[in-house]
This record gives C-alpha cells, structure tokens and sequence, in this order.
C-alpha cells in the first residue's frame, strides 16, 4: 500500500497491462465501496456499477470506443452509472459519478493496479454505445468507464502544480 497523499500525487493513467489476470472479487469489492465513499450532492448516491470482467466484452468496447484499445489487455473495467431516478439533475448526477470515478482510480492505484479514466458523458455517441454494450436501461446514464489492470508501464510523478490559476480571495490576470 502506498501512503496517503502520496496516492494523489503518485497516480497515473495507465494503458498497458501485463496481462488479463483475473481480479480477485475482494478487490473488485474494494475499489466499488471507494466510489461509493465519494460525496454527492446533497447525499443521493445516485451511482451505479456495472464490472465486466468478459473478454468479449472488453473486446468490443475496445473496438467501439474510440480512446479504448487498452481494454484489450486489461482485467476489467468498470461502467460508473448515474441514476436519473435517484437525482434527475443530469449535471449533479456527472459530478457526483466523477467523484466516484475518481476514487476508485485512487483505489486501483494504492492497490498497486493501474487504470485509465476513459469519457463516455456527455458524447452521445459514446452514451448510445454504452447503453448498447450493457443493455443499460433509458433511466441510467453511463458517465465514465474506468480501464483496469496489473500495469506494464511506470510513469514519472507529474507535477501539475501552476501559480498562475491560484487566485487568492478575487480573479487575478
């Protein structure tokens, strides 16, 4: 495990894997309960997850979304959902999955995993094609897809810290 804040600073996107080693259910149930410990707007936790772990699943995604060709080495991925029936807010419902999405990516990496956040809402196409894919009912919107996998690649530490968008109490320019 790595140690906290190190998390942030040390995580990556990752897009080679090793192999498509199964991930043993404790981890998957691992990185699931951390989107789900995100915050949501006014608490709904309108997520949901949909893991596929199929070959011929990862397989197709990867062909039909345009950025996804990892996916045909990673061990799974996993569709971060939004639930118009629990917050018809759309614009809510992308923050709070994007909030989950991005704990879980934390998650994988602190595992020892890698993973890539892959876009899918707001693009249309990519929604269409998700609901396709999981057979996602009209009340679900599909907001991301997360790529995971043991990682064959290291990247360096990024430091995307910038002085210039620090604002301190008004806009400075």
């Amino acid at each position: 495990m790595i140690s906290n804040s190190d998390i942030i600073f040390q995580r990556r996107s990752i897009r080679k894997y090793k192999s498509r080693k199964p991930v043993h259910k404790d981890l998957i149930d691992h990185l699931i309960k951390a989107g789900m410990s995100a915050p949501s707007a006014r608490n709904k936790q309108p997520w949901h997850f949909v893991i596929s772990q199929n070959p011929k699943t990862l397989d197709i995604l990867s062909e039909r979304h345009p950025y996804a060709k990892m996916l045909k080495d990673a061990s799974l991925a996993i569709l971060v959902c939004g639930d118009k029936e629990l917050d018809d807010n759309e614009s809510y419902l992308a923050q709070n999955c994007a909030a989950a999405t991005q704990n879980i990516l934390l998650a994988t990496h602190a595992c020892g995993m890698g993973a890539v956040w892959l876009g899918v809402y707001p693009r249309e196409e990519r929604i269409k094609m998700c609901r396709e894919v999981f057979d996602l009912p009209q009340h679900i919107i599909p907001v991301a897809l997360i790529s995971i996998g043991y990682p064959d690649e290291d990247k360096p530490v990024n430091d995307n810290f910038n002085q210039e968008k620090v604002h301190w109490e008004k806009w400075q320019g």
